[in-house]
């Protein structure tokens, strides 16, 4: 305990392995969500933007409304299928939602000659603080992917004295060992999201350094074509870490994991094909008395496709929904 050894995710029959289970829900489903974007300055001189979007019919007491902060994933923002899908069916719930962009994430680069990266958690403060300012009392913590990761060192730092407003937290798709998750894209098979990801990242490095002459290195960045490589030779470096291998071992949620105090659901599929066997911790979770770990054999990477025709909310966003309101937890 709280290890859950059956989990009722099921895939529908034309996504049969990991690969299809991620990219097919990327690429073709279209969530679209009416969100209000707002803009907060952190305390470097620099900025974060919000996205809301609020609850269709609300659930909370008077003046403490419920409010579930998500964080993305790698290079992702507000707008990608697997989190408008959860912030609909959160909206439905009663849940108002706020979704924030790391910094470079919303469609504008931030001020800072830094980015973001895997253990930075003060930007989550900050946008914590903020609700917490707006009046809300009863709010918890998604993320997926990188955001996942954040948000579990996020909860790991805090322990005990984490804030009494925060109250559960679900995350999906975690990189919890980050060293063995960066080896495991270089497989052969998952070349396709290396690349991508490489692309991105890149093009907003050169960007930035032709903002920002002389303050961003770019030596050598043409020739990266892995992430870790990447991570190796730039986010380290612009962020204080020795190198990659310092960054994963710093940064990793796993080593938090023990100490979390509020209820937390993680979610991994096994066919995923951005994560490492040690990203399935099955005997840590059977000693953890607030963190629940799901490993459903199929799902993918942030995909969990619902196998029933015509069906348009996914499994995940009803697993979420569960887990943050039912009293028994799971």
């Amino acid at each position: 305990m709280p290890l859950i050894t059956t989990s009722d995710y099921r895939p529908p029959a034309h996504l049969w392995n990991g690969h299809l289970q991620t990219i097919i829900p990327a690429l073709f489903r279209k969530v679209s969500v009416a969100y209000t974007r707002e803009r907060i300055e952190t305390p470097d001189d620099d900025f974060l933007d919000l996205d809301w979007s609020f609850a269709e019919v609300k659930t909370g007491p008077p003046g403490g409304d419920e409010l579930t902060i998500l964080s993305h994933g790698l290079e992702g923002d507000s707008r990608r299928q697997y989190l408008a899908g959860m912030v609909r069916h959160l909206n439905g719930g009663g849940f108002d939602c706020l979704a924030w962009h790391y910094r470079s994430c919303s469609g504008e680069m931030n001020r800072q000659a830094r980015f973001y990266h895997l253990g930075e958690t003060g930007d989550l403060q900050v946008v914590i603080n903020h609700a917490l300012a707006k009046g809300y009392r009863h709010i918890n913590l998604m993320g997926f992917s990188a955001g996942g990761n954040v948000t579990l060192k996020y909860l790991g730092e805090q322990g005990t004295a984490i804030h009494p407003a925060i109250e559960k937290a679900v995350v999906f798709s975690v990189p919890l060992h980050l060293t063995t998750a960066s080896r495991r894209l270089e497989a052969w098979d998952s070349q396709v999201y290396n690349k991508r990801f490489n692309r991105t990242l890149k093009r907003k490095v050169f960007e930035k350094a032709a903002l920002m002459p002389g303050a961003i290195p770019t030596e050598g960045l043409q020739k990266v074509r892995t992430l870790r490589e990447f991570d190796n030779l730039f986010t380290s470096q612009l962020h204080g870490f020795r190198d990659a291998e310092d960054y994963y071992e710093q940064s990793s949620a796993l080593q938090y994991l023990d100490k979390i105090a509020i209820p937390t659901l993680i979610v991994n599929a096994k066919n995923d094909p951005f994560l490492s066997r040690e990203c399935f911790p099955e005997e840590l979770a059977r000693q953890l008395p607030n963190v629940w770990m799901e490993f459903p054999t199929q799902g993918g990477h942030c995909g969990f496709a619902p196998a029933g025709p015509n069906k348009t909310v996914y499994w995940s966003e009803e697993r979420a929904l569960r887990f943050l309101k039912n009293d028994a937890v799971q």
